[in-house]
């Protein structure tokens, strides 16, 4: 009867070869979702900047062609009343457009670096899985 029990008790028990399967197929399997988060959240980040660049990329278009109507105007416009030079007005009317759009790709950058488009949730997670607390 001893015997029975010792020889059902080491039949039972996982070989050595039996646990680091099941310790590789696990960490394949976690490696596996992992990478499934990432591939998610890279998606997500990729579908939310296109669509905040589609509408600014058409608005720039259409802005540009208003501005250079409007510059040809506003040369114009200078030139009439103060009577300078016509390069002159161009001069003044150009380098306030520059002025103006160096200070919007300025605001434009600021506002792209105040977000990460990096997957923060799993750099998170695989920093949690290679050492949790």
């Amino acid at each position: 009867m001893a015997t029975d029990l010792k020889e059902n008790a080491q039949a039972n028990a996982p070989s050595v070869t039996g646990l680091v399967t099941g310790i590789v197929n696990d960490t394949q399997e976690l490696i596996k979702q992992h990478l499934e988060l990432f591939r998610t959240e890279v998606k997500e980040d990729f579908t939310k900047t296109k669509q905040a660049i589609i509408p600014i990329v058409i608005g720039v278009v259409v802005l540009g062609v208003g501005a250079l109507l409007v510059c040809f105007t506003l040369v114009y416009l200078l030139h009439w009343p103060a009577r300078l030079e016509l390069w002159a007005c161009y001069a003044i009317v150009s380098g306030l457009f520059i002025l103006g759009g160096g200070i919007l790709v300025y605001a434009g950058k600021k506002k792209f670096d105040s977000f990460n488009p990096l997957p923060d949730q799993t750099i998170k997670e695989i920093q949690w899985t290679i050492k949790p607390k």
